[in-house]
């Protein structure tokens, strides 16, 4: 009658390392993931900056401290264990401006009570770190590194070996006490027991498709990236302290796996879930984004915000300039334009940005609803708790 036992949508990271999580914590569970694309990772997974975050902003005891923390240890092991491209580069946080540097105390105080290790630096430091880097203090996380996740996912594919079923996009979800049957567009049914949603940008649509109120909408934010013509202006990882207000962390410099350099990201209102440019626009969805009462909130609290985040998306001057707080020598020259990513942000009806992993249940049902960064450096541990709250309901 069941053509699997679990079902997992979505073929991102935090969908492989849940199947993975599966078949290692019970073997012999069949495990079947779908994806709607015609390969892995191809959205948020594959088109992010290759950081493994230390876990240093997240606040303490929260699901991205806890994760990170220890996901970004079992990530280095994992890359180490298969031959996965990665370095622990440890990266600098610089402050650039006086009006900065409680912020970057702060931040030293919480990467404390996350358990990790920081060292505070002087300007005469940073150089020794960075040398054509400029800022008033700094601090630097060791624990920070980079790998690449697309190999990592595709590790985790192979390993769990659960069954993937590509251009599978889910259209209709029928949930019985008995399972759930899962259509596809090109017409497959595949019966579970249990149903995983891990759909990352369309998560909420699918818990919408599965009979659920989700409680929250998908926002996508947009992150564009420059890269540098000449990586040796930068060594390794440099970010600016960012505003707690925000979940993004500003425009910053990330040496990759590869040896170039990426600056960015900005984060501006994408016009479709997968809205790589201002001119990928889908009606439906951008429709579905303004009709939440969510969105129109975020817009009349952080308007002065989104304001400089669009500036520098069409001004190449102004993304320039916010680089050149970090790295004076920098001028619009040196920067070429590099492909963009797409932020699945929750959202609640008030306009609260969803500041910490989210994961819901329901019968026969477990919901990813949010997990942007850091959740490919959380992916191994969000993974075994979403498979552990899974095999529960077997």
């Amino acid at each position: 009658m069941f053509d699997c036992d679990v079902l997992v949508i979505g073929g991102g990271i935090v969908g492989l390392s849940t199947a993975y999580a599966l078949t290692r914590a019970a073997p012999g569970t069949r495990v079947t993931v779908l994806e709607k694309e015609h390969a892995l990772a191809s959205h948020q997974t594959g088109r992010n900056s290759g950081v493994i975050h230390s876990g240093i902003y997240y606040r303490p005891g929260s699901l991205k401290a806890r994760f990170a923390v220890e996901g970004a240890a079992e990530m280095v092991k994992f890359c180490a264990e298969w031959g996965i491209p990665y370095e622990v580069t440890g990266k600098l946080v610089v402050a650039t401006a006086r009006e900065e540097l409680p912020r970057l105390h702060a931040l030293v105080q919480r990467g404390r009570e996350n358990g990790i290790p920081v060292r505070e630096l002087g300007p005469a430091q940073i150089s020794e770190y960075e040398p054509r880097v400029r800022g008033l203090a700094a601090i630097h996380v060791g624990t920070t590194g980079i790998c690449d996740y697309g190999a990592v996912s595709r590790r985790l594919a192979e390993s769990s070996r659960a069954r993937i079923l590509y251009g599978a996009e889910v259209t209709v979800i029928d949930r019985r006490p008995w399972g759930v049957a899962v259509r596809t567009a090109d017409g497959r049914v595949v019966r579970a027991r249990v149903l995983v949603n891990c759909a990352g940008l369309h998560c909420d649509r699918i818990a919408r498709l599965a009979g659920d109120d989700p409680g929250m909408r998908i926002v996508p934010f947009r992150g564009e990236y420059y890269e540098l013509r000449d990586p040796s202006l930068v060594r390794g990882l440099v970010y600016p302290v960012p505003d707690p207000a925000f979940p993004f962390l500003g425009v910053h410099l990330t040496r990759g796996i590869d040896g170039g350099v990426h600056i960015g990201p900005n984060a501006v209102p994408a016009l479709a879930r997968e809205g790589y440019g201002w001119s990928v626009v889908r009606p439906r969805e951008l429709a579905g984004t303004l009709a939440w009462p969510g969105s129109w909130a975020i817009a009349r609290s952080h308007w002065r915000y989104g304001a400089g985040e669009l500036r520098r998306s069409v001004s190449k001057r102004a993304f320039t300039e916010a680089v050149r707080r970090l790295l004076p020598v920098v001028s619009e020259s040196d920067l070429r334009r590099a492909d963009a990513g797409v932020r699945a942000q929750a959202v609640l009806r008030d306009g609260t940005l969803v500041d910490d992993f989210l994961i819901r249940e329901a019968p026969r049902t477990v919901h990813v609803l949010n997990a942007p960064s850091p959740a490919a450096t959380a992916s191994l541990p969000i993974g075994r708790e979403v498979a552990g709250r899974a095999l529960a309901r077997l």
